[in-house]
C-alpha cells in the first residue's frame, strides 16, 4: 500500500502527467497512479484527459495560461496614483467620495488608501502612517511628563487645601 503524499502542488502533479504521457501510458492508468500517490483530490480524471490533450497538441508549459478579460482587481499603479493625488489635493475627502469621483469600487479605494498608501484618518484628514519608534517614545514620555506634572500639581493643591483646613 502506498502512503499518499500530503503536500503537493498543481505543477508537481502536472509534471507527473506530462512524464507519464510522454512514456505512452494510458490516461486512465496514470489517473489511478496519481490518485494512489497524491490522494483523490489531486486531479480529476477529466482534468488528466484535458492535460493529455494539451500535451498531445504540443503544449510544454505546466503553468496556468494568462486569463483574458477584465482583471480581478482594480488596485493598479494608475488608480493608486489617482487616489493619492486626490487625497493630497483635499485631505478631508471621504472614501465614498473618492470612489464616486474615480468610478472604482469603495472596497478597492479602501484597500489602496489603507494598505497600499498607508494613510489613516486623523481629525477628519488623511495623514500618512509615518510614526517611527522615535516618535512613539517621545509621545510616551510626553504623556508621562504631563501625568507627572498633573499629579504634582494635584498634590500641591491638596496640600494647600489641607493647610487651609488645619489653620
Amino acid at each position: 500500500m502506498v502512503t499518499p503524499i500530503k503536500e503537493w502542488s498543481k505543477l508537481e502533479v502536472r509534471a507527473v502527467v506530462r512524464f507519464l504521457f510522454s512514456k505512452g501510458t494510458k490516461p486512465s492508468e496514470f489517473h489511478k497512479q496519481i490518485a494512489e500517490t497524491y490522494g483523490e483530490g489531486a486531479m480529476s480524471r477529466s482534468r488528466v484527459y484535458q492535460w493529455c490533450t494539451w500535451f498531445g497538441e504540443g503544449r510544454t508549459s505546466l503553468g496556468d495560461e494568462p486569463k483574458s478579460g477584465r482583471p480581478k482587481t482594480s488596485t493598479n499603479e494608475e488608480n493608486t496614483t489617482r487616489v493619492d493625488e486626490l487625497i493630497r489635493y483635499y485631505r478631508r475627502m471621504k472614501i465614498r467620495e473618492i470612489a464616486l469621483k474615480l468610478e472604482i469600487p469603495k472596497s478597492t479605494v479602501h484597500e489602496i488608501v489603507h494598505d497600499t498608501l498607508g494613510y489613516r484618518k486623523v481629525s477628519a484628514r488623511w495623514v500618512p502612517k509615518m510614526l517611527t519608534e522615535d516618535h512613539k517614545l517621545k509621545k510616551k514620555f510626553k504623556g508621562l511628563k504631563f501625568r507627572n506634572a498633573f499629579c504634582s500639581d494635584a498634590n500641591k493643591t491638596m496640600e494647600m487645601r489641607i493647610r487651609r483646613i488645619l489653620v
